[in-house]
């Protein structure tokens, strides 16, 4: 199991992302702007929320090249945004719940002051999350290859169109393991465990774990179970369409169409997430989320 990473480097700028359309996150963004720059630290924020906190404009694709701490205030999906463009420099994200706690975004709004401060004075640590690298490769006619994607959370093959099914091979590290008729299937990380795959039946994985969840979405064959694998393995997944209505998405966001016996390769990412620690525990985190007590 990954160890918790202690904290980097002095923290000398923060990056800040607002949720679109929310008047109290930006109140909030204000207010930490403010906070921020009277400790002489530079501030950063997307170029349409920029002048309204008193921060640096900077594109959202540009922010973990720049800062040293990317503050995310807003729910998950705002984070999932986030969290795929840190690439290879695996800029921290704080992310800060504007309602309940988030799976992800593990601090309430109240807790976003306090959490900060931990933070800057390096009184933090971080997990680091496995993502998913999935590539499209058509093979009408010479392989090539069409697309790539990075997932936190899972990639997911699925039909455009209600009622219909999705013909589907699957090989783990080039053996045959298992074929699906069904409405797609879910690729999850640990992360993911508690999102889509979540829904589709599939267990929840403790996040730092080093495994992938597959989960097919309603499939045919009730014996089809979800099963859990070592993220070490490289996954084939071969469709076998008969049109162009199969998609693939990246952690519900991003999207590229399927061709007839398009072939997307599944793979460990190379570069994790490092998301930081906040005082609630995991199982703090399932109890509220899951309303298991």
């Amino acid at each position: 199991m990954p160890k918790q990473v202690p904290s980097a480097p002095a923290i000398k700028s923060v990056g800040i992302v607002v949720k679109r359309g929310h008047a109290q996150a930006l109140a909030l963004a204000a207010t930490l702007a403010q906070w921020l720059h009277a400790r002489g630290l530079e501030v950063f924020a997307e170029p349409e929320d920029a002048p309204r906190i008193e921060a640096q404009p900077l594109a959202k694709s540009e922010l973990a090249h720049r800062a040293d701490l990317i503050v995310v205030l807003g729910g998950d999906g705002t984070l999932l945004s986030v969290a795929r463009l840190v690439g290879e420099r695996q800029t921290p994200i704080l992310g800060i719940n504007l309602g309940a706690l988030g799976f992800l975004t593990q601090a309430a709004m109240e807790e976003a002051r306090a959490s900060l401060e931990r933070v800057l004075a390096g009184n933090y640590t971080v997990d680091r999350r496995i993502t998913l690298e999935a590539e499209v490769l058509s093979t009408d006619g010479p392989v090539r290859h069409r697309a790539a994607l990075t997932a936190l959370n899972d990639v997911v093959i699925h039909k455009r169109q209600l009622g219909r099914l999705l013909e589907l091979d699957v090989l783990a590290d080039g053996q045959y393991f298992c074929s699906y008729r069904a409405d797609g299937l879910i690729v999850a990380t640990p992360t993911g465990s508690t999102a889509y795959a979540l829904s589709a039946g599939g267990p929840i994985i403790f996040p730092t774990l080093e495994v992938v969840v597959l989960a097919p979405i309603c499939p045919h064959t009730l014996t089809n179970r979800p099963v859990v694998l070592p993220d070490s393995c490289a996954l084939e997944i071969r469709v076998q369409a008969t049109d162009h209505d199969a998609m693939l998405t990246a952690d519900g966001q991003e999207g590229v169409s399927l061709g007839a016996r398009d072939r997307v390769v599944v793979r460990k990412g190379k570069n994790p997430v490092a998301l930081v620690r906040s005082s609630h525990s995991y199982f703090e985190i399932w109890r509220n989320k899951l309303r298991w007590g």
